[in-house]
């Protein structure tokens, strides 16, 4: 009996201590996606501007009579 209740015991904290890392890497992978959503965004709007660039400087390029 002491036996088993010792084994119960050490599959216990093991599986408490997988939980913490499982946590931990859970915070860790949010950050992540947070920071990457944040350059995503970043990038979007960098993106935009140039187009918005690129159709000014396409509107000031005369039309060739064919």
């Amino acid at each position: 009996m002491d036996s088993e209740l010792a084994s119960l015991e050490e599959k216990l904290a093991q599986l408490v201590q997988r939980l913490n890392a499982l946590r931990a890497e859970n915070r860790e992978l949010r950050q992540q996606v947070a920071a990457r959503t944040d350059e995503n965004s970043r990038l979007a709007e960098k993106l935009a501007a140039a187009r918005t660039r690129i159709e000014a400087l396409l509107k000031q390029i005369p039309e060739t009579e064919s």
